[in-house]
């Protein structure tokens, strides 16, 4: 096998160049932004997430994920936002 054929998802590039580390610093950065709108306004779109992310679907989606680690609740296709669970406090990364 040719090692030039290798996926290697460390060198592997996404939107704009960027590695999947690079994808994922970035949606840890979002979430502090999204943390702070959901705290003021009770809850953030997913649209309003995706257009933060720039239209970058592998930020958007890593922010949804890291979102639900952190305790809130990320909705679903009939409920397209993220508010504060009733169940935990979320804390910030």
């Amino acid at each position: 096998m040719d090692g030039d054929k290798i996926c290697d998802s460390r060198s592997t590039a996404y939107k704009g160049g960027k590695t999947f580390e690079d994808c994922k610093q970035e949606a840890v950065r979002n979430i502090q932004l999204f943390s702070k709108e959901i705290q003021d306004t009770g809850e953030i779109s997913w649209s309003r997430i995706l257009e933060i992310a720039n239209y970058d679907e592998l930020v958007y989606k890593l922010s949804l994920k890291f979102l639900r680690l952190q305790g809130y609740d990320i909705g679903n296709n009939k409920t397209p936002r993220v508010t504060r669970s009733s169940k935990t406090e979320p804390q910030l990364p």
